[in-house]
């Protein structure tokens, strides 16, 4: 599966803080439990891809 095809998976996505100072991203799917951990400077960096993702986004749907 490509980033631009659609999917019928569901899952659960929480974000937050760890107690060692990362930052946790937790995917929860069907048989799935993935944490992903990241130093704050990367966190901010996805942000920062998540945003600019989001604007392109908006941006395709006003054409």
């Amino acid at each position: 599966m490509g980033i631009d095809k659609e999917s019928d998976i569901a899952a659960n996505l929480q974000i937050g803080p760890t107690s060692l100072g990362m930052v946790r991203i937790f995917v929860e799917a069907e048989g799935v439990d993935l944490p992903l951990d990241f130093e704050p400077d990367e966190a901010l960096e996805i942000a920062e891809e998540l945003r600019g993702a989001a604007e392109r986004a908006q941006a395709m749907k006003k054409k």
